[in-house]
């Protein structure tokens, strides 16, 4: 019998902390042996509920403890996350979104010794939705302007969401740019006309919605809207515990779903 992989969730009191500790302990192959919160969170040193692990303030007992860790903690500590994982040699699944410069440079610096996965969404569909955006943006011309449209539950912190820029990026890359170069400011007030070839983003927030995306190609004519609504989150934990199964297969490097979903970058 194959040994089971050990696997550390570091957020695994958060709504999808929980939703990837049950999807663990449903999973053939997996083992949930070790979680972590902030370390002023209420529930340190007690034990995780259903389970018989102690729930720990310390992302490196984490580390220590597990073949991989997935991440789904708030922004602010991806990078500290990145260098333990390259200082332990652990592969890291890495689910936060909102991430700076900081936190991508230091990813990447621990990708050139350990697997690490990063990506703003880990479902199925939105993941396929992306890469039909990107063949899309690719095949119209550039008089079809691109906007992405998210809506979220009211809690969410950080905006556009991870999914709306990823989303993003693929419209970008389909045209052979980078977002940066074509990513349009929200607009408020007088914003004046578009500006041909923009990318342009706005973040709805409100109720207990788990995540809506549409990207809309308008020309002077028509229009076409690629979507993808979430129905339940544990979508997204099974998309995270499938990576992280994959990732632990892998050699050093920087991966996304695509790699997992061996889908044409």
């Amino acid at each position: 019998m194959s040994k089971e992989l050990s696997i550390g969730i570091i957020g695994c009191m958060g709504r999808m902390g929980q939703a990837v500790m049950d999807t663990v302990r449903q999973q053939d192959g997996a083992r949930f042996v070790a979680g972590s919160e902030y370390a002023d969170y209420d529930g340190i040193g007690h034990i995780i509920p259903g389970t018989d692990l102690t729930l720990s303030g310390d992302t490196a007992t984490v580390f220590a403890s597990a073949d991989v860790v997935i991440d789904f903690s708030a922004p602010g500590s991806t990078a500290d996350h990145a260098t333990l994982a390259a200082s332990s040699g652990t592969p890291l699944v890495i689910g936060t979104t909102g991430l700076t410069d900081i936190d991508e440079r230091a990813i990447d610096a621990a990708a050139k010794t350990v697997p690490m996965m990063q990506a703003g969404n880990y479902s199925l569909g939105v993941n396929l939705l992306t890469a039909l955006v990107r063949d899309a943006a690719g095949k119209l011309g550039d008089d079809w302007d691109i906007e992405v449209v998210e809506m979220h539950h009211r809690h969410k912190i950080d905006a556009p969401s991870g999914t709306a820029l990823m989303l993003g990026e693929a419209a970008a890359a389909g045209r052979g740019q980078t977002l940066d170069a074509v990513r349009t400011p929200a607009r408020d007030g007088i914003a004046g006309e578009r500006e041909p070839g923009a990318i342009g983003f706005a973040a709805l927030r409100g109720g207990s919605v788990i995540g809506e995306h549409d990207v809309v190609f308008a020309s002077g004519s028509e229009r076409l809207t690629l979507s993808h609504k979430a129905e339940n989150r544990s979508l997204f934990a099974e998309g995270a515990v499938k990576a992280a199964l994959w990732l632990s297969t892998q050699k050093p490097g920087r991966y996304n779903m695509l790699d997992v979903l061996g889908l044409d970058q």
